[in-house]
């Protein structure tokens, strides 16, 4: 079985900072893609940023792009989300999510990680 465990989140001020971090651990799989999401109180849970596995492309959502970076450690089982200049409006659960080779869509995601940033 495939786990994801996020950690990193926290309490800031606006114009904070914070890295989240995303470990993969249990059976090896061979990943498409991975990514973090976002869900604030009330509101669908929203794409942040990805990362294909091989080649490395990155793709952000038009609201963190320029403050966010998405990367991945050397070993490849560490996903994180550096998070700079962060704002009242990045408050939310951040997910850490894998699209593991075959699958149609993102299909294993992690318990979450809360970010609250203060004004």
């Amino acid at each position: 079985q495939v786990q994801l465990v996020e950690s990193g989140g926290g309490l800031v001020q606006d114009g904070g900072s914070l890295r989240l971090s995303c470990a993969a651990s249990g059976r090896t799989f061979s990943r498409y893609a991975m990514g973090w999401f976002r869900q604030a109180p009330g509101k669908e849970r929203e794409f942040v940023a990805s990362m294909r596995w091989s080649g490395g492309t990155t793709y952000y959502s038009d609201s963190v792009k320029g403050r966010f970076s998405i990367s991945r450690d050397r070993s490849g089982n560490r996903l994180y989300l550096q998070m700079n200049n962060l704002k009242p409006e990045d408050t939310a659960i951040y997910y850490c999510t894998a699209q593991r080779v075959g699958a149609s869509d993102y299909d294993v995601w992690g318990q979450g990680t809360q970010v609250t940033v203060s004004s």
